[in-house]
């Protein structure tokens, strides 16, 4: 696990088992906000320990971003702390969370400590603010990667948590392109310092502008291109056809994950368009 300190008593993490994914946390003097969790119980449990033992505080709340599972399966490993999310991770935690934790521990030994914890605290339309020590975090909607994604404003330090909502590869599989599109051009516009990506490194002020206009490029180009491929004689064929590079990204991005990640775009879109135009896929 890579960590780093953003800024004053904000703190990074990064998995360096599972695609980059990001955590953070935030101390105040008698306690700490971690946001999201690694997606391996050692990692978090790692993080928990630097927490508690280097940083010195416990913690006392823990953010969900949003339900997938590389995010907020963590959340046992922090008894006795509040989970806060949105009202619909919740929903989506309670209703896919167990089959699919059932699963993971089939594959993998190293999921059988995972239990599940609930939010305890949620919210919907409107922001969440809580106050750590000198910080104020303020917690909205940021829908797209998937239809509960929330993202953390550090007010003081304009530092975002963003969630999956922005990622080194847009990804859209379980949410709504258009929703993706709309909230990286809110985050562009938000005047941060830096951006937290739920996975891959820390975009800094500088980098912000290129990193929200590539992104959204992407959004463009894959979907015209899925709409073009859905016109020829062989449509799956022009679809395996479209690279990611032809979209501009790179297939480097998340670990090596992010041709994956795109073909899985690819082929979201191309099902909606063929239930749009009542092709047979």
């Amino acid at each position: 696990m890579q960590r780093e300190r953003v800024s004053d008593n904000v703190y990074w993490f990064q998995s360096e088992v599972y695609a980059q994914v990001t955590a953070g946390a935030i101390t105040g003097p008698q306690w700490a906000v971690v946001i999201d969790t690694l997606a391996m119980p050692e990692e978090t449990i790692e993080m928990r320990s630097y927490i508690e033992e280097q940083l010195g505080v416990p913690v006392r709340y823990v953010i969900n971003t949003h339900y997938h599972a590389d995010h907020c399966w963590g959340n046992c490993f922090f008894p006795g702390a509040t989970v806060i999310a949105h009202k619909l991770c919740r929903e989506m935690i309670e209703k896919h969370g167990q089959l699919s934790l059932e699963n993971a521990k089939k594959q993998n030994p190293v999921f059988k400590q995972v239990k599940l914890v609930l939010p305890h605290m949620t919210f919907g339309e409107g922001t969440l603010s809580l106050r750590v020590g000198k910080k104020t975090l303020v917690m909205q909607p940021a829908p797209g990667h998937s239809k509960d994604g929330i993202m953390i404003l550090i007010e003081e330090d304009r530092v975002l948590f963003a969630g999956d909502s922005f990622m080194s590869l847009p990804y859209f599989v379980d949410g709504n392109p258009d929703e993706l599109s709309t909230t990286i051009k809110k985050i562009g516009k938000m005047g941060l310092e830096n951006i937290v990506q739920g996975h891959g490194d820390i975009i800094l002020r500088g980098e912000i502008e290129e990193a929200t206009r590539e992104n959204l490029a992407y959004l463009t180009a894959v979907r015209k291109a899925v709409r073009s491929a859905a016109k020829k004689r062989e449509p799956l064929e022009a679809l395996a056809e479209i690279s990611i590079e032809s979209c501009g990204k790179s297939r480097v991005n998340l670990g090596g994950l992010a041709e994956e990640l795109h073909k899985r775009n690819l082929m979201y879109l191309y099902r909606h368009a063929a239930e749009e135009n009542e092709i047979v896929v």
